[in-house]
């Protein structure tokens, strides 16, 4: 077991409310992909919000109900990987235009983690705002632009 853990937050704008019909397949899909995600290889946890299922009624910026906030742990940059852009998780991805509102500016990042730290949503909007104002680094990356996990790192 490794010291550190790799965590992941994605934000996105949705085109309408999740209870309008052009939402109806992001919706049905939901309980499919979070399954998926629980059983990776190299998943650790992921966020969810009062109803316990997923995270669809997080709201990272007051009340704004077409942000959706998605926040998670893995193991390694690999492992999630490997669930975002392999199998079942891809195809739900290839539809995400129809969903989703383009975004102009980073909404995505990833950060290391001690073993056992779960990321609160001030934690996870806070490493977005990082790479939004400094690009990639160590405290914020993405895929694109991975950083290793530090070494030592302590444990909780």
């Amino acid at each position: 077991m490794t010291d550190s853990h790799l965590a992941q937050v994605n934000i996105g704008r949705i085109v309408a409310p999740l209870d309008c019909p052009e939402l109806a397949d992001f919706v049905a899909l939901q309980p499919e992909i979070n399954a998926l995600a629980d059983r990776s290889p190299g998943f650790v946890w992921r966020m969810v919000d009062d109803d316990g299922m997923d995270a669809t009624g997080v709201r990272p910026d007051g009340n704004d109900a077409l942000l959706l906030f998605n926040c998670s742990v893995w193991e390694s940059v690999e492992a999630l990987r490997n669930f975002t852009y392999n199998g079942d998780h891809l195809r739900a991805l290839s539809r995400r235009r129809e969903w989703f509102r383009r975004m102009t500016e980073a909404h995505q990042a990833m950060w290391w983690i001690p073993a056992g730290h779960r990321p609160t949503v001030a934690e996870a909007m806070e490493r977005v705002a990082m790479l939004r104002e400094n690009g990639p680094g160590p405290e914020a990356f993405t895929f694109r632009d991975p950083y290793p996990a530090p070494s030592g790192m302590a444990r909780l």
